[in-house]
């Protein structure tokens, strides 16, 4: 179980890198922020780096000619659509078809016993074995397990994830690697202490 968790943590932390890597804002000594976007992004090497053009710009930075000018004709990025869980689709999706959703197939991959299934019809399991990652509970009923995301949905969308198509989000809010059992019970401010244990 502690393998399973680092690892789960190795892969979150990958998952975060690379999605903050992707959002770096470069200033440079002139004061020119240059987001990805940038025709110069890729030749700036001498820089500091920020999160976002807000903070970029905040700091005394601005954009270079053309952006500021392309900018100026779109909608600001604090008038953006804001976050809303449906830009990552509706529920759990079943992209290969089988009948089993991506909660499911969490649900089966992280059970330590054969799951079992509301009928034969059904794909909904209703029954395996988990062990909550923060309190060592043994769970066997799959309605007291909550399926969350690793890099949340919110956190993805603030750092770009606003940018991607509507198919990306969607497969990123059910990439099994992204998804984690956890206890339903479990109160947020415990899930986040328990966290920060496990690094």
């Amino acid at each position: 179980m502690k393998y399973f968790q680092h690892s789960l943590l190795a892969v979150m932390l990958l998952i975060v890198s690379g999605i903050a890597s992707a959002e770096v804002v470069k200033k440079t000594s002139s004061g020119i922020c240059h987001p990805p976007e940038s025709s110069y992004y890729e030749r700036t090497h001498d820089f500091k780096p920020f999160d976002s053009v807000e903070a970029c710009v905040t700091s005394g930075g601005r954009l270079p000619k053309t952006l500021a000018q392309n900018q100026s004709t779109q909608p600001t990025e604090a008038s953006s659509t804001s976050y809303a869980r449906s830009a990552f689709g509706h529920g759990w999706d079943d992209a290969d078809g089988d009948c089993l959703n991506s909660r499911a197939e969490a649900l089966i991959a992280t059970s330590s016993t054969t799951v079992r299934f509301a009928t034969d019809k059904e794909c909904r399991v209703v029954t395996g074995r988990w062990i909550s990652p923060f309190t060592g509970k043994v769970i066997q009923n799959s309605s007291e397990i909550d399926i969350d995301h690793v890099v949340p949905l919110k956190w993805a969308w603030k750092r770009g994830a606003e940018d991607w198509s509507q198919a990306k989000r969607e497969r990123f809010a059910n990439d099994m690697v992204n998804l984690w059992p956890v206890e339903l019970s479990f109160s947020k401010d415990q899930y986040r202490i328990g966290k920060a244990l496990l690094l």
